[in-house]
């Protein structure tokens, strides 16, 4: 245990404010780093943060163990777009990658750009990945021609198959299991996928294991709690909250694997577990979706249901235990953080995340380095901006879907949204509002003013197409050239 741990244990962090000194923010050792990605979890779906009908003592002691960030974002609240982000520290319209990209996509993430097992690898690492990919289908955008030694899992969501509800008769091919870059399941079935969170489970826990006498990275990127949702017989049942329920408490069983072999590798104290969700519930699918708890909207928007999700970090002796941390981060953050702490080199090209390690790890006076956070949607539209700090969140002008208040489907059949536009911004205190129901515009011009500015110069950098601005700074996504 490093020295200056005991002061941690004294402190309880309600904020980024726990009492390390500058020479005590950084670890000696290089860690071994997992990064636990769920599809689709509502911000109140875990106990730490108040799920209701089921328990999930597995996240329960990781909280204990860790910290929880209750401001934790996605740079977007759909899909492949978040994973970008949390793989190259980008923007991901910086980089081209916007929504979810279909299983027909002829573009993904470019050889160009640096992932995290990129990144990793400068210093040795050993990188592996379970789960869903979503950055591009066709072999060249797979994990293992992005950094990663290996890869078991599906190129995208678990409902872009046949049965899917929106799917035309032969529009997409049948759901492939990968392992490396060749399909070894061509059609997964119901019955394959209630094995999935097992499968994928498996597969870290022996990489774990494998590489225990090495640095190493492992990304475990859950298909669940995405719809259509499928659970096995271990967890069949056991909730409260019916079906979603049960596929939360696997989940949370999961964690508890990986935790367990990192214990039983004796790597406790030499790893940082990161859990988090790539975007919030897809409200409209109703009990087979989450809850976002006291936050507006889900997935697809820009409001705070639709990118602040449930995060725990854990490092024993490093990050301080049973902590609570309400400062601003941000997925593209975790790219930048992990290159200082092990000491790799970012690429040439730029990144949008920062360094947040201080905030991190509770450093007295740590504040956020980023001026504000742009959240961008759909293609390329420049939705709404908070300040680096999170209080103030100004929404832009736009169109998003909403239920207006009616409840969403029932037994895996969804409601239509309905369209709703903001006509002028509004502004939002997100410390006294966390639900977004009182636009204070009209009493704060100042700070509207200021977000106004923020967002002028990220759009003359990043463009914006709601008002049919190109940006200098867009790179573009990897392409499949003709004939292939």
């Amino acid at each position: 245990m490093r020295t200056g741990t005991s002061l941690w244990l004294v402190a309880l962090c309600l904020t980024a404010v726990t009492m390390l000194p500058a020479a005590e923010q950084r670890p000696n050792d290089t860690p071994n780093i997992v990064v636990i990605f769920i599809d689709d979890q509502g911000y109140a779906d875990i106990g730490p943060f108040g799920a209701q009908g089921y328990s999930t003592p597995n996240l329960d002691k990781m909280a204990a163990e860790g910290c929880k960030f209750t401001n934790f974002h996605v740079p977007q609240p759909v899909c492949s777009a978040s994973r970008a982000g949390l793989l190259t520290g980008c923007y991901p319209s910086r980089i081209g990658i916007h929504g979810a990209l279909w299983p027909n996509a002829q573009h993904g993430i470019a050889e160009t750009e640096m992932t995290l097992a990129e990144l990793v690898k400068q210093r040795g690492y050993a990188t592996g990945m379970a789960g869903k990919w979503h950055l591009g289908t066709p072999k060249q955008f797979l994990p293992i021609h992005h950094g990663f030694d290996e890869y078991l899992g599906l190129p995208y969501s678990n409902d872009m198959w046949p049965l899917h509800p929106e799917a035309k008769p032969g529009a997409f091919p049948p759901l492939p299991l990968i392992e490396g870059d060749s399909v070894i399941r061509p059609d997964l079935g119901h019955d394959d996928q209630n094995q999935l969170t097992t499968l994928y489970t498996e597969r870290a826990v022996r990489f774990i294991e494998k590489n225990k006498d090495r640095p190493f990275f492992f990304y475990l990127a859950h298909s669940m709690v995405h719809v259509p949702l499928h659970v096995s017989d271990k967890f069949r049942g056991k909730s409260k909250q019916g079906l979603y329920g049960d596929v939360c408490m696997e989940v949370d069983w999961s964690v508890g694997e990986v935790l367990a072999a990192l214990k039983r590798c004796g790597l406790d104290e030499k790893t940082l577990v990161i859990y988090t969700s790539d975007n919030g519930p897809w409200l409209s699918y109703g009990d087979h979706n989450g809850s976002t708890g006291p936050l507006r909207e889900g997935k697809g928007t820009c409001w705070e249901g639709g990118t602040r999700e449930p995060t725990i970090m854990r490092w024993p002796g490093v990050i301080p235990a049973g902590t609570t941390s309400n400062a601003m981060l941000m997925t593209i953050d975790l790219f930048p953080t992990i290159a200082d702490l092990i000491g790799a080199k970012l690429p040439d090209h730029k990144i949008d995340g920062l360094d947040v390690w201080p905030l991190i790890i509770g450093a007295a006076g740590a504040k956020n380095p980023h001026e504000g956070y742009a959240y961008y949607y759909g293609v390329n539209e420049l939705q709404s901006v908070v300040t680096g700090d999170g209080r103030w969140k100004l929404q832009l002008p736009h169109t998003y879907r909403t239920l207006n208040g009616r409840p969403g489907g029932t037994n895996g059949i969804p409601v239509k949204y309905e369209q709703r536009k903001i006509e002028k911004a509004e502004l939002y205190d997100l410390v006294n509002d966390i639900g977004e129901t009182q636009d204070v515009a009209a009493a704060h011009p100042e700070i509207v003013q200021q977000l106004e500015a923020f967002a002028e110069t990220t759009r003359n950098d990043l463009g914006d197409s709601l008002q049919k601005r190109k940006g200098p700074g867009l790179r573009e996504p990897g392409r499949v050239s003709k004939g292939k």
